[in-house]
């Protein structure tokens, strides 16, 4: 971390942070789960700008993911899913369940699914798993994310966008509007 962004304690509100993970002054993570699923190898694995409040959100991070936060962000038990990246503005509220992911996790043919399943179980023995596909999430500045909300991969939320609780993202939000449902769908705009 760099001196400018070195919190008071350089902590967290349990342990230590993790080296690859640099915060700005003046942001907060609170949650004893924080960095369970954290297992980023790269460099700066996860950057959280200043003034954010970070409250009970899991950072399941991969070993070659990112993420990258902006300013004056709060999030709460919110679960962001990384193999890849994530890339988060400034000014962005994301409500409590919500979870955001940039891979399916599990491939999707059946045939692949059971090849998946017979390697992550014991009789896999370390069988490598199929390929998943990954695509980027790009959430762009001032954007409001409710409660209980799921945004899947590959997915972009323009600046201002409203994104109703409940909602599953499949698709990409154009700037200022405001959505709602499964699939997602624009009900109006947020001006």
């Amino acid at each position: 971390m760099s001196d400018s962004t070195v919190p008071i304690d350089d902590s967290w509100s349990h342990d230590r942070l993790p080296p690859n993970v640099d915060i700005g002054l003046q942001t907060i993570i609170a949650g004893q789960h924080s960095f369970k699923r954290f297992y980023c190898q790269q460099e700066k694995g996860l950057t959280i700008g200043a003034h954010c409040s970070m409250n009970h959100v899991q950072f399941a991070i991969g070993q070659s993911g990112r993420v990258q936060i902006g300013n004056y962000c709060y999030f709460t038990n919110a679960v962001l899913l990384c193999e890849l990246e994530l890339r988060i503005g400034s000014y962005v509220i994301i409500g409590w369940n919500t979870t955001i992911t940039d891979s399916d996790f599990h491939p999707l043919p059946p045939a692949q699914r059971i090849l998946d399943a017979v390697a992550c179980s014991p009789i896999g023995k370390g069988q490598a798993r199929p390929l998943l596909q990954h695509a980027p999430v790009i959430i762009e500045d001032d954007v409001w994310i409710g409660p209980s909300v799921t945004i899947l991969k590959g997915i972009t939320i323009g600046a201002g966008a409203f994104i109703e609780p409940g909602s599953v993202v499949t698709h990409d939000v154009p700037p200022q509007s405001r959505v709602i449902g499964n699939p997602a769908r624009i009900i109006g705009t947020n001006t």
